[in-house]
């Protein structure tokens, strides 16, 4: 049964919220898609490859064939109401839906029936487990797992879990097809139907020593949180049927087990006894307010924001303890806010309500200073603050500019609101290059912000690698007069100083000295040979900013009517840039500390990565939170980041992601030293 009239679903008093989260390509879209289907909500099942999904309807999502931003769905099944939140698992995009994993019920992890992607999964456990979300796993596309697989997962999956992992289903074989799953909880077989549920049989003979065997492991996991359970066990009893799945129930419930079931979304294999576990197994949204910090009244909990069509700027989130109907004052601090339309989202569709029942997720407008991550509460609430969500670094950065410069202030405000939207991306002005600098996780994610400021903003861009801040300093001192002096009729200009500068130790910046004597400089004038010669380092013999070097001002002369402050700042800077031209200028590169993260037995291939872009190794080893990953750590040349991301994903599955921060300015020398003082040379030329 879909939505009605005006956006409910009939019969639920409260609704469930279900994460499907995952590594890309395991078919969480299209497990959304089986689900809506055989829940009734929709009447054809789409496909990601005809672009037919009811998730994913966005032309960027459409265009790469995945995922690029949380997509919301809900649906009834048997009398009960579910909220279905699908997050991306690419690399760039996944920071989309971690604020919607907080508040969410339960979460179904999607993964590959193939053992040597498990680990791929691990970061998505680990997140879950940081959270204290309950979460099972759904092994998808069993239809091309080869005999063993199944055990062989579960066995590399354990280790990344801090929950025991509970084997719910084994799979039924005939030849090299899977065709159905003994339910090890049901004592039941089941044969898939393509397109229907799944029928019941006989347990096939030489499956009943398996599932003996399995049922047995299921049971002592579950017997680990229930004494009676034990007992029953210790003294060779049959255990109450309905003891079993209440236990499973429970402990899933409470996060104490993960259960690990199996399915195939595009045949609709296991999806209708998904459902059912959904039914018994997800816990009601009581329990997610408790972990968000309500204590009283009601909330919502604000996962993200969207701008832009006909129903202006909607905040999407999750109602929390209590019903909200349009009109309610929520309050963040000391600032009320009426919460204006509600809309319940399926895919890109909307429906109208005038309340939401506590669970639903729903879509807020008119509600302008709220933002990601806030859970303003209704009158009376008491709530803490959600903990704050930790966005993946921004390491991939890109200077644009619009085609057409009519569009630059429409610019700043398409990328304030794409901002908003993703708080993943964030932009700049570079005061140093002039440049507008926008950051994202990786170069996937800014290609479709990039698509998106042109097809939502009207906003056509032109983008390249942002201009490294190279720096120039001296091997050697010099000393130089610098004498400024004018007559032009009436009072003249003059300005004469003299000054030893010398190279300073990297990192110790501009030291002056003032060593003065006899008046031969009035003190008043100072300053300004100061001023000058800082003027001079702004762009040095190279083209670049000076630093690192001390300056120390030894003598000089002055007119007693046409010296002024004017004149020796002249005075000075003329000096300071003769003298950093004989001093032996050289080249200096930001250098920056990276650290891949990487799936086990890619490290290697990393480092070969990293090298090839003049990278130092400084270790391997591995890594410090997930067991089946890698991190590679180098000190790099800042301008050897672009385009790193890619080479690395595609040595890696797409998961390998690396951090990168400012390390020191490395001297820089031979054929690159030249060819970044001639592309500087050009630029300027042409400036």
């Amino acid at each position: 049964m879909g939505l009605t009239q005006n956006g409910t679903t009939p019969g639920a008093a409260f609704t469930r919220a279900v994460a499907l989260v995952g590594p890309a390509g395991t078919g969480k879209t299209s497990l959304a898609e089986a689900l809506l289907f055989a829940s009734g909500a929709i009447t054809r099942q789409g496909t990601v490859e005809a672009g037919t999904t009811v998730g994913d309807a966005s032309p960027e999502a459409r265009a790469r064939g995945g995922s690029t931003e949380v997509n919301l769905m809900h649906f009834e099944y048997l009398g009960d109401s579910f909220a279905l939140i699908d997050t991306p698992g690419g690399a760039g995009f996944a920071a989309d839906g971690l604020a919607a994993l907080q508040s969410s019920d339960l979460a179904v992890v999607v993964i590959d029936p193939a053992p040597e992607r498990a680990g791929l999964a691990e970061p998505f456990l680990r997140q879950l487990d940081d959270l204290s979300v309950p979460h099972v796993i759904f092994i998808n596309k069993i239809e091309h797992a080869r005999a063993g697989a199944v055990r062989e997962v579960v066995a590399e999956l354990q280790p990344m879990s801090r929950e025991p992992l509970a084997l719910r289903q084994i799979p039924i074989r005939e030849g090299e097809q899977v065709t159905g799953y003994v339910d090890l909880a049901l004592e039941r077989a089941y044969r898939y139907r393509p397109g229907k549920e799944s029928e019941q049989v006989e347990i096939p003979g030489a499956l009943q020593e398996r599932e003996q065997k399995g049922r047995a492991q299921l049971l002592e996991s579950l017997a680990d949180f229930d004494d009676a359970l034990m007992e029953a066990l210790l003294m060779d009893e049959v255990p109450d049927q309905q003891l079993v799945l209440a236990d499973l129930a429970a402990d899933t419930q409470a996060n104490k087990l993960v259960p690990v079931v199996l399915g195939s979304a595009l045949s609709d294999g296991g999806v209708h006894r998904l459902l059912k576990l959904l039914r018994h197994e997800v816990p009601s949204p009581d329990r997610a307010a408790q972990r968000m910090g309500l204590r009283e009244g009601g909330a919502l909990h604000v996962f993200k924001v969207a701008n832009g069509g006909a129903m202006g700027r909607l905040a999407l989130g999750r109602v929390l303890g209590a019903r909200l109907a349009e009109g309610d004052e929520l309050v963040v601090g000391n600032a009320p806010e009426r919460a204006g339309s509600l809309f319940l989202v399926q895919g890109e569709k909307t429906a109208k309500q005038s309340t939401a029942r506590p669970g639903d997720v729903v879509a807020v407008a008119k509600l302008e200073n709220i933002r990601p991550g806030m859970m303003p509460g209704l009158k009376g609430a008491r709530c803490a603050e959600p903990v704050a969500i930790s966005y993946p670094a921004r390491n991939a950065a890109l200077a644009i500019t619009t085609r057409d410069r009519k569009d630059d202030v429409k610019l700043s405000t398409a990328l304030h609101r794409l901002c908003e939207e993703n708080p993943a991306l964030e932009w700049q002005q570079d005061e140093a290059s002039h440049e507008t600098i926008l950051r994202g996780i990786n170069d996937d994610h800014l290609a479709v912000v990039i698509a998106r400021l042109q097809r939502r903003f009207g906003v056509a861009v032109d983008s390249h690698a942002p201009r490294i801040a190279y720096r120039e300093s001296i091997r050697k001192g010099a000393n130089q007069r610098g004498r400024h002096k004018k007559q032009s009729g009436g009072h003249g200009q003059y300005g004469d100083c003299v000054i030893e500068i010398r190279p300073l130790e990297r990192g110790a910046g501009f030291l002056f000295e003032d060593k003065i004597t006899g008046g031969a400089i009035p003190r008043q004038y100072i300053p300004a040979v100061e001023a000058g010669v800082k003027d001079a380092m702004e762009r040095g013999p190279l083209g670049f900013p000076v630093v690192d070097v001390a300056v120390t001002l030894l003598d000089g002369s002055f007119h007693a009517v046409d010296s002024s402050e004017l004149a020796f700042r002249i005075a000075g800077r003329m000096a300071m840039a003769e003298a950093l031209a004989q001093a032996a200028p050289h080249l200096l590169e930001p250098v920056v500390r990276v650290a891949v993260d990487t799936p086990a037995g890619t490290g290697s291939k990393a480092g070969s990565v990293l090298s090839a872009r003049r990278g130092h190794i400084v270790g391997l080893s591995p890594h410090p939170d997930c067991l089946r990953w890698e991190r590679v750590e180098a000190e790099l040349p800042e301008s050897a980041l672009h385009g790193l991301d890619a080479e690395l994903r595609s040595l890696s599955q797409g998961l390998a992601s690396f951090t990168a921060e400012f390390d020191h300015l490395a001297e820089l020398a031979g054929k690159h030293a030249d060819d970044v003082v001639r592309t500087q040379a050009a630029r300027l030329a042409a400036a």
